[in-house]
Formats: C-alpha cells, sequence, structure tokens
C-alpha cells in the first residue's frame, strides 16, 4: 500500500485532503483491480451451451490446404442433451470449402466453431457413413474442464506370461472408445488418423484391426513423420484451428496422430475435442503439421499431413480433449533395435525416440520389433529367433532380456511379445518410481526351427536312500531325426524324509509359470523386487530339473520356504505375504543347458526315497 494512503485519513480530518493524494489512490485500486481481472479479460469470449437455438449461424475454422486456417460455415441443428454423464454434444450440419466433397474429415476433430464471435466447441463427433457433413461439436465448456495436472493411472492387466505368446494383445490395457451416441444414429468420435512411417505394411495389417478397435485409423505412408529438427518452434504460429501431430515414436520409425487446435489460453492449449486413448496424466510431445492434400474417401475422408516443428507436449488425454502446454519439452527414450543374420553380411539397425508413456511404450515397442524382423526375414517357414537386450530404469537395475522362439508361423509375434511384456509389466506396476530410460535389443535369425522337445526323462534307480546320489536323463528330439541325450546328478539330503520324491524336466515356460503362478497375481513390495522377479525368469533354451514332494509348502515374497515346521507353518499361514502352496513343495532345482535351441514339453517321474 502507498505510504500516501497512512496520510490520507489524517489529512482529510485536518481539514487538508489533498487531490494529489486522491488521484494517486484512485490509480492504485485501477490497478489492483486490473491485475485481479486480467485473466478474465484475456480469455475469448464463450458462446454458453444454455443459449444455444437451432437455426443460429457459426463459423468453423480448419486447415485445408498447408497451414493456411480457412473459414466454414456451422448451421445448428439442436442439442443432445445429456448424451453421456453430465455431456452434450451440439449438432451442426457443415458447409463451406471442400465438405461438400469430402464430408467430416479425420484430422478435424478439434476444428474451432464460433457464434456470434465466442467459441461454442469443437467438432468432434461424425456419423457413419453419411450422405451429408453433420457433425456434433463438443461445448467447450466441458473441453475446459480438463485439468491442468493429474493423478498417473496405475493399473494391473493380466501379464503375458499368463496367456498365449501367439494371441497376447498389448491392446487390451488400453480403454476401448466409448460406445457410439445416439443409438440407431451412430454418432461417433471422428477417428484420430495415425500415420506409420518406416513401418511395413503387414505390421499394419497384423496391428489395424486392434488399434481402430480402439479409435485409431492407422495410415501407412501418410505423412512424412517426425520433424527433422529437435528445435521447439515459435508458439505463436499455432492459432485455434491449426493442424498438430502427436509424435509418439521418431527416427527411422515414425508415428504420429493427427488434430486440430481449438482453444490455446497462455501456454495452455486444448485440441481434438475427444479422447486420444484417454490414458490420462501423460507425456506426448507435439508438432506443428501441414496438409499436403485432402483425401475423398466413401467411408471417410481425412486429411494427409507432414509434421513440422515440435510445438509442445500433451499432457493430458480425458474423455472430452486432448490438452498440453506450449514451449515444454517431452522426455522421450531412446530405442535401438539390431536384426542379425548369420548369412547376412550387415545388420539392420534402427534409432527412435519414443514416449515414456506406461500404455503406449509397450505396444510401440512391440510394433516396431514385429516391423523390424518383418522387413528383412521371412514370417512364415520354418525359422527361428533369438532375442537378447536391456530395459535400463532410473530407479531399479536394468531388465535383462534373452529368450528363443522358434516354429513355422507367428514367430515374430512371439519374439515382438518377448520384448514388449516386460516393458508392461514394469510400467503397469504401482511404482511412480520407476521411469523407463532407454530400451536396447538385438534379434538374431536363423532360417531353421531350431527347437527340441522333452521327450522321454528316467533315473538311473527307482528307489534311492538319504545321502545317495540319483542320475536323471532326458532325451530331446527335434525336427529330422535329431536327437539330443543330456544327463545331471542330484545327492539326495541327509536326513530326507520317506515318501514319493518327483523330478519334473520341463520348458523355462513351464517352470516358470509353475514356480511363479502365485507370485503373477500378488502385488510386488518393491520395485527392486519386481525387477528381480523379472531377471530370474527362466530363459526357453534350456531344460530345468524341478524335485518336489506333494507336502504343504509356502511361498514369502516369490521365494520357496518348502516343508516348514508345523509352528512356523501356522505362523505362516496367518500373514498375507505367504502363499499357501498346496500343491507340491520344491526341494531344489537343476538346469540342463542345451545350446541354441528352444525347449519345449515336460516330463514327470517318481523316486521313493526309502529310510
Amino acid at each position: 500500500m502507498p505510504q500516501d494512503w497512512a496520510k490520507s485519513g489524517e489529512n482529510f480530518h485536518s481539514g487538508r485532503y489533498n487531490s494529489e493524494v486522491l488521484t494517486s489512490r484512485i490509480l492504485w485500486m485501477l490497478f489492483c483491480a486490473g491485475a485481479f481481472l486480467w485473466p478474465l479479460w484475456a480469455q475469448p469470449p464463450i458462446y454458453p451451451l444454455k443459449d444455444i437455438r437451432p437455426g443460429m449461424k457459426g463459423v468453423g475454422k480448419t486447415v485445408f490446404r498447408g497451414d493456411k486456417i480457412e473459414d466454414f460455415d456451422a448451421e445448428i441443428l439442436g442439442v443432445l442433451e445429456n448424451i453421456g454423464p453430465k455431456q452434450s454434444i451440439i449438432l451442426a450440419r457443415l458447409s463451406g470449402g471442400p465438405l461438400a466433397s469430402t464430408g467430416v474429415m479425420q484430422g478435424m476433430s478439434g476444428s474451432p466453431v464460433y457464434i456470434e464471435g465466442k467459441l461454442a466447441g469443437a467438432v468432434a463427433f461424425a456419423f457413419s457413413f453419411s450422405k451429408e457433413p453433420i457433425a456434433g461439436i463438443r461445448p467447450i465448456e466441458e473441453m475446459l474442464t480438463v485439468p491442468q495436472h493429474g493423478p498417473v493411472r496405475s493399473i494391473r492387466a493380466s501379464l503375458p506370461w499368463n496367456t498365449d505368446s501367439k494371441t497376447a494383445d498389448l491392446t487390451a490395457m488400453l480403454p476401448p472408445p466409448p460406445s457410439p451416441l445416439g443409438g440407431e444414429a451412430k454418432l461417433i468420435e471422428i477417428a484420430t488418423p495415425v500415420s506409420f512411417a518406416g513401418f511395413t505394411e503387414r505390421t499394419l495389417e497384423f496391428f489395424g484391426p486392434k488399434l481402430r478397435a480402439l479409435g485409431l485409423e492407422p495410415r501407412q505412408g501418410v505423412g512424412s513423420g517426425a520433424p527433422r529438427s529437435t528445435a521447439l518452434g515459435n508458439p505463436s504460429a499455432l492459432k485455434p484451428g491449426s493442424m498438430i501431430s502427436v509424435q509418439l515414436l521418431s527416427g527411422d520409425m515414425a508415428v504420429g496422430a493427427d488434430g486440430t487446435v481449438t482453444h490455446i489460453d497462455g501456454s495452455r492449449i486444448y485440441a481434438f475435442g475427444h479422447r486420444f486413448l484417454s490414458i490420462g496424466s501423460t507425456e506426448l510431445p507435439f508438432a506443428r503439421a501441414e496438409v499436403l492434400t485432402l483425401l475423398p474417401n466413401l467411408s471417410t475422408s481425412f486429411k494427409i499431413s507432414t509434421a513440422k516443428e515440435w510445438m509442445g507436449t500433451i499432457t493430458q488425454d480425458r474423455n472430452v480433449a486432448v490438452a498440453g502446454e506450449l514451449g515444454r519439452r517431452a522426455t522421450l527414450v531412446p530405442v535401438s533395435i539390431t536384426v542379425k543374420h548369420p548369412n547376412r553380411a550387415k545388420d539392420h539397425s534402427y534409432r527412435m525416440s519414443m514416449v515414456n508413456d506406461r500404455f503406449l511404450s509397450p505396444l510401440l515397442i512391440q510394433m516396431a520389433i514385429f516391423s523390424a524382423i518383418d522387413a528383412t526375414e521371412r514370417t512364415v517357414g520354418a525359422s527361428s529367433f533369438a532375442i537378447k537386450g536391456s530395459i535400463e530404469l532410473d530407479g531399479a537395475d536394468p531388465i535383462r532380456i534373452s529368450n528363443m522362439f522358434a516354429g513355422d508361423v507367428n514367430v515374430p509375434l512371439q519374439v515382438s511379445m518377448a520384448g514388449a511384456s516386460p516393458l508392461a509389466y514394469v510400467l503397469q506396476s504401482s511404482f511412480s518410481d520407476l521411469k523407463l530410460k532407454s530400451v536396447s535389443l538385438a534379434i538374431e535369425a536363423f532360417d531353421q526351427k531350431k527347437q527340441l522337445e522333452i521327450d522321454e526323462v528316467w533315473a538311473s534307480r527307482q528307489q534311492v536312500r538319504p545321502g545317495e546320489t540319483i542320475e536323471i536323463t532326458a532325451v530331446l528330439r527335434g525336427e529330422n531325426g535329431q536327437e539330443v541325450s543330456k544327463t545331471v546328478a542330484w545327492t539326495v539330503p541327509i536326513g530326507a524324509a520317506s515318501g514319493p520324491l518327483y523330478f519334473t524336466v520341463a520348458d523355462g515356460a513351464t517352470t516358470n509359470l509353475s514356480e511363479y503362478r502365485r507370485f503373477l497375481t500378488e502385488q510386488p513390495k518393491s520395485p527392486a523386487q519386481l525387477v528381480s522377479f523379472l531377471n530370474r525368469l527362466r530363459e526357453n533354451t534350456g531344460a530345468y530339473v524341478r524335485i518336489w514332494r506333494p507336502d504343504a509348502g509356502f511361498q514369502v515374497q516369490g521365494e520357496d520356504l518348502p516343508s516348514p515346521p508345523p509352528s512356523v507353518a501356522l505362523m505362516l499361514a496367518k500373514q498375507q505375504g505367504a502363499v499357501p502352496q498346496a500343491a507340491n513343495s520344491k526341494l531344489d532345482e537343476l538346469a540342463i543347458p542345451v545350446g541354441s535351441a528352444v525347449i519345449s514339453g515336460a516330463k514327470t517321474i517318481q523316486v521313493e526315497v526309502k529310510e
């Protein structure tokens, strides 16, 4: 407060009220009021939903070519009230520009519509196979409810180790799109066009139906990929109606999702008018985009665009809009994938930068691996692939990846799941401190099916006493009469109880599932425990002898505690961290190294322990 204020009362009561003091006081009040009201004056005027009536005329803004924002007309047909939970949609007939021949296009999502110069909402919905460009407009009041910041969602989906790797689907982790509005009318969100550069056609053929089920429309080679420069562009280059491309992957392979800017409030930006994938709080970089041309289509027309300079980061992906921040750099993850072949002199290497998102990153890794294999290797017919590498994390040790797959069909899918599923497991955990730093993978391809099946197992004796050694022999057979015989020895511990003793010789996947079945359904207690579990998973290039008895045992934090004393068993049974093993308890495990081949199958034999 000015010092003159303190004197003003004294001057007034003494009859010496000074007009100069009065002027100073009034100016200070005006300054304070202006500072308080300035954010309100800076906001563009909003046309409230409650005042919208049929027959009103509006003007929309979007890009039809290049980066020039052009007007189109919007005739208000009415308001579909409460079409969702406390949500309404403005129905309008669009006209002007090329809309008579294209209809409502993919890429128009977010195009702002103004009535009497006031922002009413964003084009966000369309009717399937409509003969006219009739659109649903998301009211701007609903879009502005998107929070600036929000909690990161964490879910624990079914893990790929619980499913058949040939059919496992990482897109199942993402929320499905909302049901069409209006019943038979089929008013649906305008599909988000997603450009894939550097991916093979077969990759999009395989993943396309899964992506379309999420409300995305994949386009191969439509668009030029990511911006060439890492510099951030001038924020003033973006206006309501400008085109943007949300960049999920950039580099040798690129993925970008296109939409339109609805509203800019300082550094805050709102776009699309509907969800992208409804993944909540996120960090997705976006670039300014230019439209190369329009492609009219009998089903749905769309814009063909190219990404230009980076502009900022999408931080919220909500049901009614995506929102972000201009001038903010997103944290990206370096990814390297190398495909080798013993008969090829040169390796094929791919370098990319990927978004760091717990839902999108695993899916992008899976698609990139699949495409890298598909680009150079056979995907149908006898083949084998070995995958090795590491996933670097902040806040934990690296995750080691080492496995091999063989078969006649769907082998690249199994390999891609082997690279993506550990990442999905970590990113969907409840540990927010686990941040992805980098992914490095090397894949070696072979033109033959390097696979052996466990065919026979026998023991050197049927009865054994404590302290004696028993030999277990496993015979593995492959194609063309290939046969491999391996023998391991095990000494029965002194003091072992009499009774049946079982030896199960199995592949890595079967052994993992039998030992960690209960761990997969539990919540890990720490990042170290989670990473340790992943790194202890057995490779499928070996056979493993599990020695067990049909006694009750316990598993404490993923570790076996077989046949505890009755008093200890009673105490463990009361603890949440101890899971009873009703089927069996493991006494020991032996590894049978076989070499560079995929091992499959399982056989169990019984031996009697005598006193």
